[in-house]
């Protein structure tokens, strides 16, 4: 297992990552929220990209895996900091972007900010708005209260332990909403949902390809799959989306 590199970003942040050089466009994998760059997806594609040839990037946000900072404290718009800084000075040229989960909601703010860059777009289980749409819209009057109150409250999770939802990362979300506002996606995108996925719905996946505007963006359902897509047939189809949107840029 190769060595981790670490890049110190201009907000004090000492990201780790793995870069694995070869041809473009380099493929960015941004992972999902309390996820890490050994998350079974990411490590697969790194794997696929370096038998292929081809350049590759997985790195851990901040407070997250081996990066700096704590998980509690961070916020998307942080992450989405550090998204930034990862592409701009770990990458060259084109990309493409796969983005799991909450990763696919920071791919979105990517590509409002690096859309010359982006050559195609994967989002798997993609959750953009989700501190809105998914929690808020979900908290009880006792829920908000005590958010207010005591600057954060503790939510269930079908897949780790409990998130540590803090009033921070509720603002923070707030000005980082991509379903609010024209979202022009000028390449091919794919988006990945398992129908058995508990984490994002079926009807959020829907919702982003009829917001976004784009000339190629397609959504595979995928029958019985969960929220992790990360069992044999799914990697196959990340695999095949990758190709998809390269050979489509």
């Amino acid at each position: 297992m190769p060595a981790t590199d670490f890049l110190e970003t201009a907000q004090g942040q000492k990201l780790a990552y793995h870069k694995t050089e070869g041809d473009g466009p380099t493929v960015v994998f941004l992972g999902g929220l309390k996820s890490d760059m050994e998350g079974t997806k990411a490590v697969h594609l790194e794997a696929w990209c370096r038998a292929r040839g081809q350049a590759f990037l997985r790195f851990d946000y901040s407070g997250h895996g081996e990066s700096s900072g704590t998980f509690d404290e961070g916020c998307i718009g942080d992450w989405h900091a550090d998204t930034l800084a990862a592409v701009d000075d770990l990458t060259t040229g084109s990309l493409i972007v796969v983005g799991s989960s909450m990763g696919g909601w920071q791919a979105l703010l990517l590509a409002r900010e690096r859309s010359d860059r982006i050559a195609g777009l994967v989002t798997v289980a993609a959750a953009p708005d989700f501190t809105e749409d998914g929690w808020w819209a979900s908290f009880d009057d006792a829920q908000k209260i005590c958010l207010e109150s005591d600057g954060y409250i503790e939510l269930p999770s079908d897949y780790m332990e409990p998130y540590y939802v803090t009033k921070r990362m509720i603002m923070d979300g707030r000005d980082r909403l991509v379903l609010r506002s024209p979202l022009s996606l000028p390449f091919p995108v794919r988006c990945l949902q398992g129908t058995a996925d508990t984490a994002v719905t079926t009807e959020t996946a829907v919702r982003l390809i009829e917001h976004a505007t784009c000339e190629d963006m397609r959504l595979l359902l995928v029958k019985d799959a969960d929220h992790r897509f990360s069992d044999g047939p799914c990697l196959g189809l990340i695999e095949q989306a990758v190709l998809d949107v390269m050979e489509a840029a």
